[in-house]
């Protein structure tokens, strides 16, 4: 049988991850926790085969309860199941040691084919988070000028602005613009300026 603890501070969550294992013949939900605390109680008592562990609960975060369950059940394998969608939260994750990442509006055939990777020592990654991940690697190709022009840009300047204080032409200030969305592969100012908040690149808080 496998003992499985669900980490979510919503009940909703909770119980649509409970029905979907339910269904599952050598599946058996022994704890729930409704923030990062309880969360760690709960796999110091029970050091299940696998946990369900949203990224942000209160009292402790989802890295937190990551970092404590390596330590008190090493055994224990952690499915990350989020609603963010950042590739810089999945890099911290990844590099944290999580074994599955999953969001939120995965269909259940995710959940099940993620449980038995990680089951069976592997390690998955939903696809729409390994499309994300893909897509954002493209940014390590943004040049430094590219990036200032984007800074620029986000902060309200016009072209000729723009142009004025990098000392270049408006016309490759419109070619780094051109470049800046075909690299991120956006089709609009709007969200060349929303991927660039999400993924840290110009600076503003990441998402938690």
């Amino acid at each position: 049988m496998i003992r499985i603890i669900l980490a979510d501070d919503h009940d909703v969550v909770r119980g649509g991850l409970r029905t979907i294992l339910s269904g599952l013949p050598d599946a058996e939900v022994v704890a729930e926790a409704r923030n990062g605390l309880e969360a760690i109680a709960q796999v110091k008592k029970h050091k299940p085969d696998l946990l369900f562990l949203d990224a942000a609960m209160p009292y402790a975060k989802g890295i937190e309860v990551l970092t404590d369950t390596r330590r008190w059940s090493p055994d224990t394998r952690v499915i990350l199941f989020t609603g963010f969608t950042s590739a810089g939260i999945f890099n911290d994750w990844l590099a944290a040691g999580v074994d599955a990442i999953l969001l939120k509006t995965c269909p259940p055939e995710d959940i099940t084919e993620a449980l038995h990777a990680v089951l069976s020592g592997g390690n998955y990654l939903a696809r729409a988070v390994a499309e994300i991940l893909e897509a954002a690697s493209v940014t390590q190709t943004l040049t430094a000028r590219e990036l200032e022009v984007l800074s620029l840009i986000a902060t309200g300047h016009q072209t000729a602005r723009i142009a004025e204080r990098l000392c270049i032409s408006p016309k490759t200030v419109e070619k780094h613009r051109t470049s800046l969305m075909t690299k991120l592969n956006v089709n609009s100012l709007a969200a060349l300026l929303a991927y660039a908040l999400r993924e840290g690149l110009l600076d503003q808080e990441r998402q938690l």
